[in-house]
């Protein structure tokens, strides 16, 4: 399994760079997790948008969801091209029918709603789901390609449940909008002590903190981590390529 970070800032991007997306190759299969600002144009570094597979969105705020637009347009013109003619599945829950209406545009990308409570298969990644604490329905995933195990916090603050769920994972994405004296909880976000704390006793092999905030020296996330955790720890980066050999 390979993962991409396409884009890590959380609310907005930064000049030149994307919120929330990543790319999971496997098998040949990709994989796109979340597609927010500015996603489309970094997606193009690393793959063309025709080349997708599928699309999973954890949940519909627009540092999530705000290229799907431009990535249903992009599959059009690549059908008027004849670059490629399959329909594009996008997954999101159904909570929201207004937002989860949207994934199905023409007939270039089709909407396919997930049951968080039940295991799906998309290509040769199995995904699982928590629901997490956020404004708005969000769910986390733990994707497997059947050899690495990745867990994917979307947004959230921190929850108990987080722990069973993430359990020796390969890797640990987790959000971190915070820095670790911030309380981020009323947001719906956590702090780098929180994300530590889970890596912590979850027992992953890696953390990587994503979604990070507009402010501040970054690198005091990582020093904030390691207070808590003694695993490695990284922050994400446009172009950052985290690998696990099947």
């Amino acid at each position: 399994m390979k993962v991409t970070v396409v884009g890590f800032w959380g609310g907005y991007p930064a000049v030149n760079e994307a919120s929330s997306g990543y790319l999971f190759e496997s098998d040949g299969f990709r994989l796109l997790v979340d597609c927010g600002s500015a996603v489309l144009s970094q997606l193009q570094n690393y793959v063309m948008p025709e080349e997708l597979d599928a699309v999973i969105l954890s949940h519909y705020h627009h540092d999530h969801i705000s290229d799907v637009g431009p990535l249903q347009f992009a599959r059009l013109i690549a059908k008027y091209l004849n670059k490629n003619s399959r329909a594009l599945p996008i997954y999101g829950h159904a909570a929201d029918q207004l937002e989860f209406a949207r994934l199905t545009y023409k007939d270039v990308t089709i909407g396919r709603a997930y049951n968080p409570n039940e295991q799906i298969q998309i290509g040769p990644f199995t995904i699982r789901f928590l629901k997490t604490k956020h404004p708005v329905d969000c769910f986390a995933m733990r994707i497997s390609d059947g050899a690495a195990e990745v867990v994917y916090t979307a947004d959230s603050s921190f929850i108990e449940e987080f722990t069973p769920f993430s359990k020796h994972a390969d890797l640990l994405l987790c959000e971190c909008n915070f820095y670790g004296e911030m309380d981020g909880s009323g947001a719906g976000h956590m702090n780098s002590y929180d994300a530590a704390k889970l890596a912590n006793r979850a027992s992953v092999k890696e953390l990587m903190l994503t979604h990070l905030p507009h402010f501040g020296n970054h690198q005091e996330l990582i020093s904030e981590a390691q207070t808590i955790y003694q695993g490695p720890v990284r922050l994400a980066a446009a172009g950052l390529k985290w690998t696990h050999e099947n």
